[in-house]
Parts: structure tokens; C-alpha cells; sequence
């Protein structure tokens, strides 16, 4: 099956250059102009990846990414023109994947876009691990990629899960969180590690009862973060 990918940037020349390059890999590209028509697509179609432009005519990046997070967990890689640190941690506040700073070379983003699928797609893998596991109230379905807390599913973004997929399967073990962006991120990833804080921020205050009490992710001050129910 042909990987589906959705661009959303006003900038038609930029569109037309990834379109061609993961047209040649075998990818079906859609195209939108503007964030409205974007999250409308978004919305009417499936796809495996979207980028989106932080800046766009009708409804900017981060709204669109935070409404997409509404109704799918579809991995959205944000396109920021700016350096500003500020956006790139506001895009992974708002439930981006990623983030590619412009002006970008079109093989780094084919990169970017393959290591996110391979770890979106890593279904199989998990299918050697438990199928399921029950930890307290929290169940993690490791085929299915859902999360559920007192039989309430809970809506994590991809990134979301890797990180906790990763503590649940190796309880007690202190990940810092240098070994969680090269693990879950990759060798490759030009982040820093702030934005490892931020999913685990948004990670807490998804399953957590008392975000500031976590009952499941602990910190290890100044060592990194685990994995305990207590």
C-alpha cells in the first residue's frame, strides 16, 4: 500500500518540490494551500503523515494541528520558517510529531518522514512484545497503539506512546533524557532535550489523575524519568 501524505503550506513552490520528491518514492501526495482546506482534508481523507506549515492564510499551523489531535493521531510534522526555539516546543505543545525548520533540504525531510513512519509502523515489532498490558488501571495496547485509564481510552499522539511504550516495557529502569530523544526521536533528531520535558508534560497530564503525583511516569531528579505504579 502507497504511504498517503498530506502537505499543507501557501508557498506553492515549496508544495510542488515535496510533492515531486515523495512522488518519485512511491508516496500519493495531497496538496493544500491554506490551513482550513488542510484540516478539511485532514478530516475527509487518511493519511500516514501530514506536514504542515507553522504559517498559513485562513488558520495557522498550530490550530490546525491542535484540531487535528481532536479527531486522529496521525503523525503531523510542523514546517517552521522561524529558528525560534519558542515555536518549535509551541508546535510539539499543540500535538505535532516533529518539526523541520525552513529552509530544509528536501532529502532531510524524506529522512524525517521515513523514520516516522517506520516508528508509526512498528505494529509488528510490538506484536513479539505482550499484545496487552494492564499496569494498575492503565492498559496499554500495544497493536492497536491505544491507551486506555480506568477503561477510559486516552488520545496520545504518536510520539505519546513511543515514550511510554518504551517506560511500560521496562519498568523502574531511569531512562535520562538524552537516551529518550535518541530511542524514541533518533540518532538524527536536531532537538533538543526540552522536547522531551514537553511529552512528558503532555504525557502526565493526559494519564495522570495529579499531573504535579504521577501514579505511572516518575522523574528521577537530575537522572531522567521512569516507569513505577505505585
Amino acid at each position: 500500500m502507497a504511504k498517503k501524505v498530506l502537505v499543507v503550506d501557501d508557498e506553492k513552490l515549496i508544495v510542488k518540490g515535496i510533492r515531486f520528491s515523495l512522488e518519485q518514492d512511491g508516496m500519493e501526495v495531497d496538496c493544500a494551500y491554506d490551513g482550513e482546506e488542510g484540516l478539511q482534508m485532514a478530516k475527509d481523507n487518511d493519511y500516514d503523515m501530514i506536514l504542515l506549515d507553522l504559517m498559513l492564510p485562513k488558520m495557522d499551523g498550530l490550530s490546525v494541528c491542535q484540531q487535528i489531535r481532536e479527531f486522529s493521531n496521525v503523525p503531523v510534522v510542523m514546517l517552521t520558517a522561524k529558528g525560534d526555539d519558542m515555536d518549535k516546543i509551541m508546535g510539539l505543545e499543540y500535538g505535532a510529531d516533529d518539526y523541520i525548520t525552513k529552509p530544509f533540504n528536501i532529502l532531510e525531510v524524506k529522512a524525517r518522514i521515513k523514520a516516522i513512519m517506520r516508528r508509526t509502523g512498528k505494529t509488528a515489532a510490538a506484536e513479539t512484545k505482550s499484545k496487552i498490558v494492564e499496569v494498575g488501571d492503565l492498559v496499554l495496547d500495544c497493536e492497536g497503539r491505544r491507551v486506555s485509564i480506568a477503561g477510559r481510552e486516552i488520545n496520545l499522539t504518536a510520539k505519546e506512546f513511543d515514550v511510554l511504550e518504551l517506560l511500560v516495557f521496562s519498568p523502574n529502569k531511569v531512562y535520562s533524557r538524552e537516551n529518550l530523544l535518541d530511542i524514541v526521536w533518533g540518532y538524527e533528531y536536531p532537538g533538543d532535550v526540552r522536547t522531551v520535558d514537553v511529552h512528558i508534560r503532555r504525557l502526565r497530564e493526559k494519564i495522570e489523575e495529579n499531573p504535579s503525583e504521577p501514579k505511572y511516569v516518575h522523574t528521577k531528579w537530575g537522572v531522567g524519568y521512569y516507569f513505577q505504579h505505585s
